[in-house]
């Protein structure tokens, strides 16, 4: 995010709403959180961050930060599916969801789903209990997979900040060497039971390709772009299987292929 022309925007008599993701899902761009809440302070203006990627990655203190709604989503950091959260500044008033019961401060009836919500209330001790043990150990996990990718594939590119210390270390987008399994990497890295994609989840089934990626310029013709992911369950030995498996179908030679 610029910030320069975020203020030429805000520079306006009408009320405005900032809506931004904490963290890309694709590239694994973070933005300056606070320095954002604190422009739209100066501006009278509403911020709400979108902090589903990086919920439970990183510590959140909101009494030092200028956001009136944050929103996140458990299956993001191992609670149930089917259960989010927003967070809404004492400060603000918003109009209610969905009309009815007031059992959610007048903003949505309908019945609770009090299991979800406790294994999320659950999914989030645990999280921040363990966090700075979980990070160290996905950095490193991540980490090990990007030196093989420079070391072992001539040609890989990384997208965006997914390679950057200041990244959202949860995520690694590639851009591979061209090569004849290009158009089918996707398809034969599943049935190699790797789990990776193109683009967001939310984005799963389109043809046009990811628009993040269109947007930084990154897309090359005839070359794959792939997004991994990675959790405090992701070990380096799953790391090394990928790579064998990506060097296999990007038909990078070895000292063995050589010879034989």
């Amino acid at each position: 995010v610029d910030l320069n022309s975020l203020e030429e925007l805000l520079s306006t008599d009408e009320k405005s709403l900032v809506s931004l993701m904490h963290c890309n899902n694709e590239i694994a761009t973070r933005i300056p959180l606070k320095e954002i809440g604190e422009l739209c302070a100066q501006n009278d203006a509403i911020f709400h961050s979108d902090t589903v990627q990086s919920m439970c990655h990183y510590a959140f203190d909101l009494t030092e930060t200028h956001v009136h709604f944050i929103t996140g989503s458990a299956h993001k950091f191992h609670g149930p599916k089917g259960i989010g959260f927003l967070y809404v500044n004492k400060d603000i008033r918003i109009n209610a969801l969905i009309t009815g019961g007031g059992q959610e401060r007048q903003l949505r009836g309908g019945t609770e789903n009090v299991y979800a919500i406790v294994g999320l209330g659950k999914a989030v001790e645990i999280a921040y209990k363990d966090m700075d043990a979980h990070r160290a150990h996905i950095w490193g996990v991540k980490n090990h997979m990007i030196n093989r990718l420079e070391t072992e594939i001539p040609g890989v590119e990384f997208n965006g900040d997914s390679k950057s210390p200041d990244s959202l270390y949860t995520v690694l987008n590639i851009t591979l060497p061209e090569c004849p399994n290009s158009s089918m990497m996707l398809f034969l890295l599943d049935l190699e039971g790797i789990a990776c994609s193109g683009g967001s989840a939310c984005s799963s089934g389109a043809t046009q390709g990811s628009h993040v990626l269109a947007g930084i310029n990154a897309i090359k013709d005839k070359r794959t772009s792939l997004r991994f992911s990675f959790s405090r369950y992701t070990t380096k030995e799953e790391v090394d299987f990928c790579m064998e498996k990506l060097k296999a179908l990007c038909q990078v030679s070895t000292t063995a292929n050589q010879i034989a």
